[in-house]
């Protein structure tokens, strides 16, 4: 009864969290993007600019686009703001705040046989995230610029399957425009998604586990972290199902 209390709890807290970060419920009803003054600031989990209700920009997007432009920079503020929430909440930011961690939870409650990943085999896949943190969001924008001296926001452009699900797919539903203007680039985008929603359903959180590069960002910080998960040895049983959870 009380693991059902918490899950409760988590999935309101979780919730909470996505009508929060997303609170311009205009964006919707019009089919544009909130430009406010709280733009001016990131939010601490993985919640694309271009959602049509983010109040806030993704601090993911923000590294990329300050590491592609003419001058190569690293934004202390949005390193600063990571890691402050890092060593308060650790990997708690994205158990209980993300939006599309939330979703993953909830496809993943969908009754079917799941995938049973090798610790092994996990603990390397686990790795993935670092390239792609390291790759996509710094090196890739910072080296490889077009005529006009910028880079490209990696990440955001060709992988990000929060961004295509909270921002891609609500505004070609509500812009004709781009609708007509649909290439390859979306329907890469969109089978990029449609796999990381599927293996939702089979495995606990795919994207969080090894592709995230936010969550490899606060993966360092968890050990250091006043929120964290705590062994009690008197009781543990060896089952390993922790580590498993532990994203």
């Amino acid at each position: 009864m009380k693991k059902v209390k918490r899950s409760a709890k988590r999935n309101w807290i979780q919730l909470a969290s996505a009508v929060f970060f997303n609170g311009y419920a205009l964006g919707y009803q019009w089919g544009h993007i909130f430009t406010g003054k709280s733009k001016m600031f990131c939010v601490p989990i993985l919640n694309c600019y271009s959602c049509q209700g983010a109040l806030g920009a993704c601090p993911i997007g923000s590294l990329q686009s300050l590491a592609g432009g003419r001058k190569f920079r690293l934004s202390f503020y949005v390193l600063g703001m990571l890691m402050l929430f890092g060593l308060f909440l650790g990997r708690a930011v994205c158990g209980f705040l993300c939006p599309f961690g939330w979703l993953q939870d909830l496809l993943y409650r969908i009754p079917c046989r799941k995938i049973t990943i090798s610790a092994k085999l996990d603990r390397w896949l686990r790795y993935i995230k670092y390239v792609v943190l390291a790759l996509f969001v710094f090196l890739l924008p910072a080296l490889l610029r077009n005529q006009y001296g910028m880079g490209t926001t990696w990440f955001c452009k060709y992988i990000c399957p929060a961004g295509t699900l909270g921002a891609g797919i609500p505004l070609l539903l509500t812009n004709e425009g781009l609708r007509q203007a649909v290439g390859l680039l979306f329907q890469w985008k969109f089978t990029v998604l449609v796999i990381v929603m599927v293996l939702s359903v089979l495995t606990y959180r795919p994207f969080c586990k090894y592709l995230c590069p936010l969550g490899a960002f606060y993966a360092r910080f968890n050990r250091f972290s006043l929120y964290r998960l705590t062994l009690d040895k008197d009781r543990c049983i060896d089952c390993r199902l922790c580590e498993k959870k532990d994203i």
